[in-house]
């Protein structure tokens, strides 16, 4: 369920919770192939299901990048910030892959307000999202997203 905040000022009052979770998004290798050609990372562990299958992850795996871009769709299904004239992705801190995602595994996107802070015109966000593998312990990226929120003047 999204959480929505009517204003970006709304935000300061959720600092240090989550926020909520994505739907669950199935990795395909036609994910990952796409992902392969549009970055020129044809690695054989991403692209080569037959010798993937012997290396070591036994599959082929998403590329870390991948799972990363993956934030941009699961932010808006974790948080809506309304009553803003525009947002911006500011930036990244502390990004990490604990965990491969091997073809076929399904991930979400789970995310926690950790600071809000006010910038010239607008708000300053900061959102740490874990993407979670279903049924493994460990998540297959944790990062702090920045975001920042100009209200709509009237």
């Amino acid at each position: 369920m999204t959480t929505i905040f009517k204003t970006p000022y709304e935000l300061k009052d959720k600092v240090g919770q989550v926020l909520g979770e994505s739907q669950w998004l199935t990795i395909d290798q036609d994910r990952i192939n796409l992902f392969a050609e549009a970055t020129g990372d044809h690695q054989w562990i991403h692209v080569d299901p037959a010798r993937a299958k012997e290396g070591p992850f036994g599959a082929c795996i998403a590329h870390g990048y991948l799972t990363l871009s993956l934030v941009n769709l699961f932010l808006p299904e974790i948080m809506d910030v309304q009553g803003v004239s525009m947002g911006v992705n500011y930036g990244t801190d502390k990004i990490r892959f604990p965990n491969s995602v091997k073809v076929g595994s399904k991930v979400r996107g789970v995310g926690e307000l950790i600071k809000v802070e006010e910038v010239k015109g607008g708000l300053q966000s900061t959102v740490r999202v874990t993407v979670e593998i279903e049924n493994e312990a460990r998540p297959a990226c944790v990062v702090d997203t920045i975001s920042r929120y100009y209200p709509r003047v009237y």
